[in-house]
């Protein structure tokens, strides 16, 4: 079932205003698989544009491929051979009578058969100014992506006048894909994050349920592998991904640990945990106050909803799922969710901060924060944040509870705003975020549902 397309409007409109520019450019996007890459471009297509899905055959063929592609806007342009990359450049642009898009998908497939190609279009732009073709390439190795236009040492670095990176959708529209009420929303983002492809591959099922064990659990299924895949765009071999975010999603969240289990001296393992988390799959947790520099309390979590879910329930019942033991593993799973929402609906909470407006303020991107309060005991804070005007701090407690109070929510909170150390000359705004609203202190206006946080999320 084919998703409505969803949010990407700026995305859109500067993609449309690059493509007419006086001048003809060159456009680089790229995301991680699923995204909806392909999709954005499709928004943009039109029928006099060449669209060209590369693929892992030889370059010969590659280029047969998009000479045929060709054809359609010039025809009986296939007839002709082509040996070289530059050939079939030089003779489109001398072929065409007005200007087209060429979208080339999946570029760094010709790269890896081709490496010379970035340097053949280093050539093509700097040496053809009335080019009579927009150039996009599109592909989903963030890294090589990246690499071929950030890369001082690239041939095309600086040649690009625009790089988009697609990201995930933002938890919001979830609701608009599904039509679900709020805390489904919340359920169904925790499992699927905000990959559109998930989402359309989801809703061909009638519960969560179902898809979890069709798409995911089933050995069978169409992203029960779907972790090696990612890295495997990435990366030569996956292995010492794959350990580290199983590690950490069983709960190993300091670099220590992580190292203890892999019998590797942690300053290994600063480059591949910097890889995961530019990729966006880790991301590091420092305390409310504290820099990588000031603190030793770094934690490190998996950032990305469909593979936190993976690595916490689906990797480490392998083995029961090879024997299609597909409904225990969703029973285990089931007793579980709940909390694991829990630390999502956590997450979700923190990042809608940045975009409210609460007590009348705004605030910059909030933080957890954990150590040993005035009383020296150990206390945890969900959410701190420092308003813009660096005058006020918003604390807060996230719950995710079908029998939530907010009274006795709000006791606790101030307890534990009277007994943390990091307080001193700000004007405190206490708040707490639920699931459901079941008991309201009447003078206590600072709290939150899931609809009040998702209308942030957008």
């Amino acid at each position: 079932m084919r998703l409505k397309f969803l949010d990407r409007f700026n995305e859109i409109e500067k993609l449309e205003r690059t493509l007419k520019r006086v001048n003809s450019s060159f456009i680089v996007i790229y995301g991680r698989r699923r995204c909806g890459k392909s999709r954005l471009l499709q928004e943009i297509i039109k029928k006099k544009d060449i669209f060209f899905m590369a693929d892992q055959q030889e370059a010969q063929l590659q280029r047969e491929g998009l000479a045929k592609e060709i054809d359609r806007v010039v025809p009986g342009f296939s007839a002709a051979s082509y040996p070289s990359w530059e050939s079939i450049l030089y003779a489109l642009n001398n072929s065409l009578k007005e200007r087209v898009n060429l979208i080339i998908d999946e570029f760094p497939y010709i790269v890896q058969n081709a490496a010379e190609i970035t340097g053949v279009l280093q050539k093509f732009i700097d040496t053809v100014p009335d080019r009579k073709f927009n150039l996009i390439i599109c592909g989903s190795s963030q890294r090589m992506m990246q690499g071929l236009v950030l890369d001082a040492s690239s041939p095309l670095y600086g040649r690009a006048d625009e790089v988009f990176k697609v990201r995930s959708l933002k938890a919001a529209w979830i609701q608009d894909a599904f039509e679900l009420n709020d805390i489904e929303a919340i359920e169904a983002y925790s499992v699927w994050g905000g990959v559109p492809r998930y989402w359309e591959l989801a809703k061909e099922y009638s519960s969560l349920k179902e898809a979890i064990i069709n798409l995911i659990l089933d050995r069978d299924g169409i992203f029960h592998e779907e972790p090696l895949r990612l890295f495997l765009d990435e990366m030569r071999t996956a292995t010492q991904s794959l350990s580290i975010l199983t590690l950490i999603g069983s709960g190993c969240h300091r670099l220590s640990e992580i190292a203890g289990r892999l019998e590797k001296k942690a300053v290994n393992l600063s480059r591949p945990l910097a890889n995961l988390i530019d990729l966006g799959y880790v991301r590091r947790e420092l305390p409310f106050g504290e820099s990588v520099r000031s603190t030793k309390r770094t934690l490190y979590k998996i950032n990305d909803p469909f593979m936190n879910f993976y690595f916490r329930f689906v990797q480490t019942n392998k083995s029961l799922l090879e024997f299609d033991l597909t409904e225990k593993v969703f029973s285990d799973i089931s007793k579980r969710f709940s909390q694991y929402v829990a630390e999502i609906w956590e997450v979700l909470v923190r990042e809608s901060i940045p975009a409210a407006e609460i007590a009348g303020k705004r605030w910059k991107p909030a933080q957890r924060w954990w150590g040993a309060g005035i009383n020296r005991k150990p206390l945890e804070t969900d959410v701190v944040a420092e308003s813009i005007d660096e005058k006020s701090l918003l604390i807060g407690e996230v719950k995710w509870s079908d029998n939530d109070k907010a009274a006795e929510n709000i006791k606790i909170l101030r307890k534990k705003i009277e007994n943390s150390p990091f307080t001193k000359d700000y004007d405190i705004i206490p708040a707490i975020w639920v699931k459901s609203i079941n008991s309201v202190q009447s003078d206590f206006e600072n709290i939150f549902t899931p609809r009040d946080v998702l209308r942030y999320l957008k």
